[in-house]
Order: structure tokens, then sequence, then C-alpha cells
């Protein structure tokens, strides 16, 4: 529908409400599509699985790319008028656009399930066992509208990725068939394109940690994606937050270009493990000059942690 609006009605001016993954991806398509973009979030960061100090390198690639970007701003309600949709921001003036794509977060679309009975928990989400059974035996859920742990901190939680659910959905299967999988808990691994920026998260961040009283401590770097002295190389700054005295990792955050998917993914995978952060050192993992360095980004972490261990 916004692309056949796109070819129809040739809209100059766009406002994109909501900065998470659809908003960003949306005003990022609008925006190579030739359309004027503002992108307008009630929070004072886009993108709320990282920490404001990692998001400000989100904001600058928002708006070198030309998109306007306005922060901690609450829209109010819309207005028709003849020359298009006015959008009126709390407490400011209102913005004029051609048209308005609202981003602005999902939450569980669960009626059939209260109407049959069924427990629910936050958010209205349904309420499933380890196995994927709802409070009604024999009848399972999975995917986004279903309240599940989080790997990381133990506690409920809403996880709308499309890993989880497909994970959740083989379990489901196996268990109506007889079997008895178990589902562990999700931990919000997760990545997005940025123009040609890319930015990844797993596990938790700062402000949750902090919200849950975790006495937390963090290594932030900023390695090559390969060796220095390879052509092409690009910097890519990592957050990797671990637990005092344990040195659990609890989460970590890349922004970069190339090479981040790869570092996420072991630091997700070290999460799961459950590895100390200063064991990352120990990592055997490979290396090419076009592609990484002896020390990789992610032993580098392991190292610094390793530092901060031996005082």
């Amino acid at each position: 529908k916004i692309k056949k609006y796109l070819t129809d009605e040739h809209p100059k001016t766009v406002v994109v409400v909501g900065g998470g993954f659809i908003g960003i991806e949306v005003a990022e398509n609008l925006k190579e599509a030739g359309v004027d973009v503002t992108l307008v979030e009630a929070a004072d960061q886009l993108m709320a699985p990282f920490d404001r100090d990692m998001a400000s390198f989100l904001h600058a690639q928002v708006r070198k790319n030309g998109i306007r970007l306005m922060l901690d701003r609450m829209v109010d309600g819309f207005s028709d008028t003849d020359h298009g949709i006015d959008v009126r921001l709390k407490g400011e003036d209102t913005i004029s656009a051609d048209m308005v794509v609202l981003a602005i977060g999902v939450a569980p679309e669960t009626s059939l399930a209260k109407a049959a009975g069924i427990a629910v928990g936050m958010k209205g989400s349904i309420v499933v066992n380890h196995r994927m059974e709802t409070s009604v035996p024999d009848i399972y859920a999975v995917g986004d509208a279903v309240q599940i742990k989080n790997f990381v901190t133990g506690t409920d939680t809403l996880i709308s990725l499309a890993v989880p659910a497909n994970k959740q959905g083989r379990i489901a299967a196996d268990n109506i068939c007889g079997g008895d999988s178990r589902y562990t808990g999700g931990q919000g691994s997760s990545i997005i394109k940025i123009f040609d920026m890319t930015a990844a998260v797993t596990g938790i961040n700062e402000k949750t940690a902090r919200a849950l009283g975790l006495n937390t401590d963090k290594v932030i770097l900023s390695p090559m994606n390969h060796a220095g002295y390879y052509p092409g190389g690009e910097m890519m700054t990592m957050k990797v937050l671990f637990e005092k005295e344990t040195y659990r990792i609890l989460g970590a955050q890349i922004i970069g270009f190339r090479g981040v998917d790869k570092r996420i993914d072991v630091l997700a995978t070290a999460i799961r493990a459950g590895m100390k952060a200063y064991r990352l050192i120990e990592l055997d993992l490979a290396y090419a000059p076009p592609y990484s360095s002896a020390k990789d980004p992610v032993n580098m972490a392991g190292y610094i942690v390793e530092n901060i261990k031996n005082g």
C-alpha cells in the first residue's frame, strides 16, 4: 500500500512516527525513493535495545543521510488539510506532510486466546510453559503473541522477532507429536541495516541491568573489522556488558560497517554458553587479513575484561 501510494500520489514529504526497527527501515527506504523524510520518536533515542551512548552513532548516521530526526517529541494528533496532513507535536508546532507512517510498536493480538479462557500475561500476551503449552492442556502458542523468559535475566518478556518464533514453532510441533522439547528463553539478538551502517545487539543493555539492580561493568572498544594494514578496513564500536564478581556476560552492542554481524553472533553464542567475559580471549576464531585481525575484536574485548579483572 505504501509503495502504491508513492507510485500513484508522488508524495514529496513523509513523517515516520517511531524510531524502532520498522520506523528506521521505512524511513531509509522512503529517503532512498527520493522523499523528504522526518522521523519522530517520543524517547530521547532511537532503537530502545541500545544504550544512548551507542544509539548516538545511529542518530548521526540518520542525519548524515538527510533524514530530519526529531527525538523526545510526542505526537499529539493529526489533522487533514487541503495540502495533506498536519502532524501535531505536544507543546510544539505542527509538521505538514503529504503522508504519515505510524511504526510505534506492536502489542499481542490475543482476543481468540482470551475468548477461549486461556491465561494471559504482560500486555495481554499468552502465557506458556517451557513446552510452549498454554494454561489449557494440549493447546500451544508460539511467536510474537506469547510471553517468554529472558534467557539472561530469567524475567518474563515479550520478544517480537522471527528467530525465537521459528524455534518455538519447532518445539511446539515436537511436543504435539509426543516429544519433550523445551524453550530455554530468548536474548533478543537482532541486527539492522541503516544505509551503509550495521547495528546489532544481543542480551540486555545497561538501562535494563540498572532497572533490575544488577551490579555491572562494561568495556567499550573501537577495533578495525580486519587487519589494519590490509586495504579497506573500517572501524566498529563494541560495548560488552558483564556482571561484576561473576564476570557473566549480560549483553553486547556493536555498531559499524562490515564484520558486525559475525562478532555479535559470537557474543550471542558466548552468552548462551554461559562463558565468563574474560574467557573470550580463549576463542579460536578464523583469521586472514581480509576478514579479521590475529586478535579478533571479540578476543580484544576479552583482553580488556581480563585487564580489569587483574587490576
